[in-house]
């Protein structure tokens, strides 16, 4: 998916407007399979939820704490679905 196609979802109180009406925690966005990446400090830094993509092998662990916005590849509003299930 071109950089230009992913949803920028702001983190406010722990939480990101993942579906209309459905905030779900940063928690969750951590292993989704739309999630990308975590803007930290105004920079993205690859999402947990890629560990086991061959391309990315995110292996960096991200304070989600301080956590900005998500970047979201879900643009067939899917929402939150576990990376878990797939892997598992």
């Amino acid at each position: 998916m071109p950089e230009d196609d992913y949803r920028i979802l702001p983190v406010r109180d722990g939480k990101v407007p993942c579906l209309p009406g459905k905030d779900e925690t940063i928690e969750h966005c951590r292993f989704c399979i739309h999630s990308r990446a975590f803007q930290v400090k105004g920079k993205f830094v690859i999402s947990p939820s890629l560990a086991y993509c061959l391309k990315s092998r995110a292996t960096d662990e991200v304070n989600l704490k301080v956590v900005e916005s998500v970047k979201c590849a879900d643009r067939k509003g899917e929402g939150y679905h576990s990376m878990m299930n797939i892997i598992g």
